[in-house]
């Protein structure tokens, strides 16, 4: 399937967009940190019951193997969301939205630190630069938020993102034989680990306080199935073929399903502000991708050529 790239971008931006309002609905009731460790506990348990299914290979033979599982558990699934959802106790989630659209910026500066570096051209710079804004134009901050919010909330979201991108990094560059779902069952488990560990570790963080209401357990569900296991499982395998930096731009298509979704779901306006936010971040896709783009035109005006030839 020639479109099967795009396709799997479209629905891990849609996962964890519509997973915001999830996020909400179980926020209200269960503390944060325990929040995503039970969620990825319940991720990483579906991802063995599939690989055993699969009768995939489950166990990690070598050191190579145990990179990608490492790295990203730490990184990319325990480290980013401790960070994340301990810096959203001092930010606004506008703040917030704004930070992580940093990532896309970030990435590039990482990915010099390794030997299998990739670059992104002027005119990539300018579409990055163009993503970032139409994210910035759709979270709307109040200006009094962004620049008085408390310097530590900054400083963990920030720190969340650059983990992010950190981890997709190091992922991308480990070449491991396991089987992906086995891979990211293993991830998930070591990021679930990490995420129980902090919350003994934060003061504001305890199991007691957690209330399991009906809301709350079916945003943990779907967190966990629909953002969790088939968000994320979709999200390596489209990082080990795009590639850290592209695979970044996610953070400017995701705000734009949340969006969406809002408004679909919870009956949130679709202002003026958000429709340029949305123009802004095509442009920047545009421009980053058009090399890809230039070559779909070209694929589909040859094809229709060949067609009309094979029909006369």
């Amino acid at each position: 399937m020639r479109h099967r790239t795009t396709v799997v971008f479209l629905l891990v931006s849609a996962a964890w967009g519509t997973a915001f309002m999830a996020t909400k609905v179980g926020l209200r009731s269960l503390p944060p940190a325990l929040f995503a460790a039970v969620r990825f506990t319940l991720a990483a348990a579906l991802l063995f019951a599939l690989a055993s299914a699969r009768s995939d290979r489950l166990r990690p033979h070598s050191r190579a193997e145990w990179v990608p599982i490492l790295t990203g558990g730490v990184f990319t699934i325990g480290v980013h969301h401790a960070f994340l959802f301990t810096g959203q106790q001092y930010v606004e989630s506008a703040v917030a939205a704004v930070l992580l659209g940093l990532v896309p910026v970030i990435t590039p500066a990482l990915t010099r630190l390794t030997a299998s570096a990739e670059r992104l051209t002027p005119v990539g710079a300018v579409g990055v630069t163009f993503g970032f804004v139409g994210v910035v134009v759709i979270a709307n901050p109040d200006p009094s938020n962004l620049f008085g919010s408390d310097v530590h909330g900054v400083a963990l979201v920030l720190a969340s993102a650059v983990a992010f991108a950190l981890g997709a990094v190091l992922t991308h560059d480990a070449k491991s034989a396991l089987p992906l779902v086995s891979t990211q069952a293993w991830m998930m488990l070591v990021g679930a680990v990490f995420l129980h560990v902090t919350t003994f570790v934060l003061p504001w963080e305890s199991y007691a306080d957690a209330v399991w209401t009906l809301d709350a357990v079916a945003a943990l569900a779907y967190l966990s199935v629909v953002a969790g296991a088939g968000g994320f499982l979709l999200y390596f395998w489209l990082l080990d073929r795009i590639g850290p930096v592209e695979v970044s731009l996610l953070e400017y298509v995701i705000p734009v399903f949340a969006a969406i979704a809002g408004w679909v779901a919870l009956g949130e306006t679709l202002t003026v502000t958000t429709v340029v936010g949305f123009a802004s971040i095509f442009v920047g896709f545009v421009l980053v991708k058009r090399g890809a783009i230039r070559a779909e035109l070209r694929r589909m005006r040859t094809g229709r050529w060949v067609g009309t030839n094979d029909a006369d």
